[in-house]
């Protein structure tokens, strides 16, 4: 099989790694892809959202299964895009349809989702900029901490958690009436905060049948302790050492289940990865969020813990019989530390070389937004690099790591110290 995978990140870069692993597979490429991914693919410079240059691709190489990495292209609609061409309509398409994609697409969609379907969630309520009186009213009924949210893509900046009312009403109006995120920020959601633990559950679908993945936790902030800016994911842990069997068995009943369920109900057709953002609280599982993709960098640690041959599991997927095939899980902890470049999330320099990749022993380094110019593997994004390791506990496992990052060495390179320290 010829596999087209779209992104350039470091979840882009796994998937390429664990594919390259399959004899089912015997050709990749990456649209746009990264350094990481040249080494085990062909990168080929389209955006993600450019159907046309990616019909182009497909037809010209023969491509057999298009892997979609990231949101944007689900959102609008590729999978509906290959669907809708008699030319393109036989080739796989690993990722939802845009009516499923909405789950991510839009905040308000995915609670009346929720709560049609009785999945536990937080109360909410949403508006839009002829009601900010309104959300100012809500938003008293509630108790600090208040949570706003975007209801539209924004690049996972859009969510607000504020203590103070007064600042809370001034951001619901810069970003209903003044477009804080842009149109992601035209509707707002106001949830009530829930108090406890995150966590992440990847589940499987082919629209009927589902298989769940390993848990992971990741680590949003940029700061130390999970304090400052919030940040595309400073690292991540699979398993979730607090998640018990008893837990796991409640997170399926209560929301796997009548997820996949309300799927079907609703004729939202769904072929892909479905990410559950859960928060624990008490002993009771919350979603917060759905995401119609894979999380990054929680496919750093959770691909790599998958025994089972990926392309195979895609197939599975693609033709509906996601039920025959049993999925492998390895045993062991995995890990992972994001490498940033100084001044992320905020402003920061591009093009610092990355030096020492060559020592690294005993983790991998899947590559993010890095690139190379002029035989040089050097910086081009915000969060770099990821280092995941094996261990057979977590801390042995997040040892290896940072052992390894002292090896690495690129500008103002940046990353938190602290990976894994709630658990």
């Amino acid at each position: 099989m010829t596999i087209l995978i779209l992104g350039s990140g470091g979840r882009e870069h796994t998937f390429a790694w664990k594919t390259a692993q399959s004899p089912l597979c015997d050709k990749i490429f990456v649209a746009p892809g990264n350094s990481g991914t040249a080494q085990i693919a062909t990168n080929v410079d389209i955006k993600v959202t450019d159907f046309k240059s990616i019909k182009t691709l497909v037809l010209e190489h023969k491509i057999d299964m298009v892997v979609v990495g990231p949101e944007d292209p689900l959102v609008q609609g590729i999978h509906d895009f290959f669907l809708d061409d008699k030319e393109l309509k036989h080739v796989a398409v690993i990722g939802p349809q845009k009516a499923a994609a909405e789950l991510e697409g839009s905040k308000e969609f995915a609670k009346e989702f929720l709560f049609r379907h009785n999945i536990p969630t937080a109360a909410y309520e949403s508006f839009d900029a002829n009601n900010v009186e309104d959300g100012y009213k809500f938003l008293e009924t509630l108790k600090p901490p208040y949570v706003l949210k975007a209801d539209g893509l924004a690049a996972g900046k859009g969510v607000l958690i504020l203590n103070d009312i007064n600042e809370a009403k001034a951001e619901l109006k810069s970003m209903l009436v003044d477009a804080k995120f842009g149109a992601a920020s035209a509707k707002v959601v106001i949830e009530e905060f829930l108090d406890g633990i995150e966590l992440s559950c990847f589940v499987l679908t082919d629209g009927k049948n589902y298989k769940i993945l390993p848990t992971a936790k990741d680590y949003k902030r940029i700061g130390e302790g999970d304090t400052g800016l919030n940040t595309g994911g400073m690292g991540a842990v699979s398993p979730v050492p607090f998640a018990t069997d008893e837990f796991l068995n409640k997170i399926e009943e209560q929301i796997v289940k009548p997820t996949i369920t309300g799927l079907a109900k609703d004729n939202l057709p769904y072929k892909g990865f479905v990410f559950i953002g859960l928060i624990k609280v008490g002993d009771e599982p919350k979603v917060i969020e759905y995401n119609v993709r894979m999380g990054d960098p929680e496919t750093e640690v959770v691909l790599p813990r998958l025994k089972t041959d990926l392309v195979e599991i895609f197939k599975a997927i693609s033709n509906e019989r996601l039920n025959d095939i049993d999925i492998e899980i390895d045993e062991r902890a995995a890990t992972t530390v994001m490498l940033v470049s100084g001044g992320y999330p905020e402003a920061y320099e591009k093009g610092k070389e990355i030096t020492g990749l060559e020592n690294v022993e005993d983790s991998i380094a899947f590559h993010a937004g890095a690139t190379i110019k002029d035989d040089k593997i050097v910086t081009s994004g915000g969060r770099v690099m990821a280092i995941t390791s094996f261990g057979n506990t977590y801390q042995e496992a997040i040892k290896k790591s940072y052992q390894n990052i002292d090896k690495l060495h690129f500008d103002k390179m940046n990353y938190r110290k602290d990976i894994g320290f709630d658990l």
